[in-house]
Parts: structure tokens; C-alpha cells; sequence
């Protein structure tokens, strides 16, 4: 595998796919690992370079997989890799899908909905946490985050865009004391 970069993102990146429950900030953590720990692609640096870019881009969140494979293999790794991260769950979703709507009603869905919510919640936290861990923010991220999650949880018509400003501003503040 290691000599085909091509196979090697697509065996990465598929089962993964099928993993993303709650969407791509329930994989972010295994991502990382697999691009930075265990492949070496990248750098934590580049990672989380790769990271924001995706997160300012619109489209879904696992667009980070198309930038690493792009970093891998070019072209060819950009389309592996996403092909590699949104066809098998696509798939998937599809027949989970015409079965769900075969059964509607039945008693055992709203079970499965309600098992399933606190897994995303808890995989989406696990990848929020490792980003702000590799960030390299110090405590000022943390407490910035904490902040940010304190006032969301409160105010839940609050803007993260307003958040996201005034974590800029915090950051550009310190640094100019610094």
C-alpha cells in the first residue's frame, strides 16, 4: 500500500465514510490520526492548515479529504479521496434510507434515533477537542472556546459568525500585548 498512495487513501478514507455519524466533525479526530500519525501526509501544521481552509470553504466538512489527498497524490488524490469519503456513506444512507421509510412508525426507529444522537454529539466533541489540542492556542484557546461553547449552549440564536469575530479580535488583542 505504501507504494500506491491512490489505494492507500482510498483504504483510509472509506471506512471512515461509513463511520461518520453525526457528519465529517465525527471522523475530524481519526482523520488526523490517519493523515498525520500514522500515513505522515502531513504535519499537525498542515493539517490544521488544511483544516480551516475546509472550514471556510462551503461544501460539507469532509471537504479536508479532498486537500489531503490532493497534498498525496495530486488530482488523481483529490478524487480518490473524495470518492474514498462520500461514496460509501452516500451508499449507505441510500438503502438505510428505503428500509427507514419501509418501517416508518415502527417503534425500534425512535429508539435507534435517540441511541444515535449522543454517539455524534460525543464523536463531534472528540474532534473538536483534538483540533483545539494540536492548535497550539494555549490556554487563551481553551478559554475562548469555553466562552464561545458557554454562550452557543445559552443563546442558541446566537451567531457563531459573531463568536468567530470576536475570538479573532481576543487573539489579535493578546498578540499585541505580547
Amino acid at each position: 500500500m505504501r507504494d500506491n498512495p491512490l489505494l492507500a487513501l482510498l483504504v483510509t478514507f472509506a471506512p471512515l465514510s461509513l463511520a461518520s455519524i453525526g457528519g465529517g466533525l465525527s471522523i475530524l479526530s481519526d482523520i488526523q490520526h490517519q493523515s498525520v500519525d500514522v500515513h505522515h501526509w502531513l504535519t499537525q501544521a498542515q493539517f490544521l492548515d488544511d483544516f480551516g481552509i475546509s472550514r471556510a470553504a462551503p461544501g460539507p466538512n469532509t471537504l479536508i479529504v479532498t486537500l489531503i489527498g490532493w497534498q498525496v497524490a495530486g488530482w488523481a488524490g483529490a478524487a480518490v479521496a473524495s470518492v474514498a469519503i462520500f461514496v460509501p456513506s452516500s451508499v449507505l444512507v441510500y438503502g438505510l434510507a428505503r428500509i427507514w421509510r419501509r418501517y416508518r412508525g415502527a417503534p425500534w426507529q425512535g429508539k435507534i434515533e435517540r441511541g444515535l444522537a449522543p454517539i455524534a454529539a460525543g464523536l463531534i466533541l472528540a474532534g473538536a477537542l483534538n483540533v483545539l489540542r494540536n492548535a497550539d492556542g494555549g490556554w487563551l484557546a481553551w478559554a475562548v472556546a469555553a466562552v464561545s461553547t458557554g454562550l452557543l449552549l445559552r443563546h442558541q440564536k446566537l451567531s457563531p459568525f459573531l463568536l468567530l469575530g470576536m475570538g479573532a479580535v481576543v487573539f489579535a488583542a493578546a498578540n499585541l500585548l505580547a
